[in-house]
């Protein structure tokens, strides 16, 4: 684990108004969100993340009502509920980039830029912190930016778990509506505005999580703007999906992420890649799933980040 970062304290990034484009070949997108939600905690690696209570473990899956699988994402991702926090002090700000809120992070003269497609949480404290790990806690210093894809309606964390039939219907409609093939056939367009807005980047990499985890697939599979890219316990995992990726690739699974599709997934790569399962973690233990005021999961998340930046530096050329 890298040594924590300390932050200094800085008041909540206020409101901000967007004026909605559209962004081609992405037509779920509806008018922009108008405000940012406020942050807190100034420790970006052993502060905890303040939650509201998360549901019992054993609760989760398997003793209750519970979701089966739908749209293609696994029992656990439509099942485990988030962590709520609200307490953690991020170390960027949100502007309008490529029609979409960005929240952006990182040195001004990055020559390194880092895409990050959230979990179907969107700008969760988790995906915030994680996102200023990436950007300032390597030697390697990147910009990061984390586009709203959700159009400021991220996956409502009340409907989980989906205990009762209309939370169930309510989720699988909001699947059917947000769909990774819209942001990852847009994904060039937009990054092509993050160039026009930061001429000093020279290289992309993508990183998604869940739900952005299979945009990553899609986008790296043929010609692509990104040169390098990572997936946390993505979503949807195809094995046969791997056979097209055309970048280095890096795939972290939890352990309750389909373990028989991630070995086929690893075997179907022709890129240089590192795969790897973090038996004892939750899927989601990277963003909003993640619950940071336990000392073991704060480690995994930790190293999890740790493992991503690593592997840039060997393959990020």
């Amino acid at each position: 684990m890298p040594p924590p970062i300390r932050l200094p304290q800085r008041a909540p990034v206020p409101p901000v108004a967007f004026t909605p484009r559209s962004v081609r070949a992405c037509s779920s997108l509806r008018s922009l969100s108008s405000a940012s939600r406020p942050l807190g905690s100034s420790n970006l690696l052993n502060s905890p993340s303040k939650y509201i209570p998360p549901t019992p473990r054993h609760l989760q899956i398997g003793t209750m009502s519970t979701m089966e699988a739908t749209n293609g994402h696994s029992k656990a991702c439509c099942n485990v509920p988030p962590v709520v926090s609200s307490d953690y002090v991020a170390k960027g700000s949100y502007s309008e980039l490529g029609g979409l809120k960005t929240y952006a992070t990182g040195p001004e003269n990055a020559t390194k830029g880092i895409v990050i497609i959230s979990d179907i949480f969107g700008y969760s404290d988790q995906a915030l912190q994680g996102a200023d790990i990436l950007a300032t806690s390597h030697r390697q210093q990147h910009k990061a930016f984390i586009p709203d894809w959700f159009d400021g309606s991220p996956c409502p964390s009340e409907w989980f778990p989906p205990d009762t039939e209309q939370k169930q219907k309510d989720l699988g409609e909001w699947f059917g509506k947000h769909m990774p093939q819209g942001p990852a056939t847009a994904l060039p367009e937009y990054v092509a505005a993050l160039k026009a807005a930061n001429p000093s980047i020279e290289s992309w990499a993508l990183v998604g999580f869940c739900w952005g985890g299979k945009v990553a697939e899609i986008i790296t599979s043929g010609e692509s703007p990104f040169a390098i890219a990572a997936t946390c316990h993505p979503a949807m995992i195809d094995p046969s999906g791997a056979e097209e990726i055309s970048v280095p690739y890096m795939l972290l699974a939890s352990g309750e992420d389909p373990a028989e599709d991630v070995k086929k997934f690893e075997s179907n790569l022709k890129v240089p890649h590192h795969v790897e399962t973090f038996a004892d973690q939750v899927h989601g233990w990277m963003a909003a799933r993640a619950d940071l005021s336990d000392s073991h999961i704060r480690d995994e998340y930790a190293r999890g980040y740790k493992t991503v930046l690593d592997f840039f530096e060997k393959h990020w050329l």
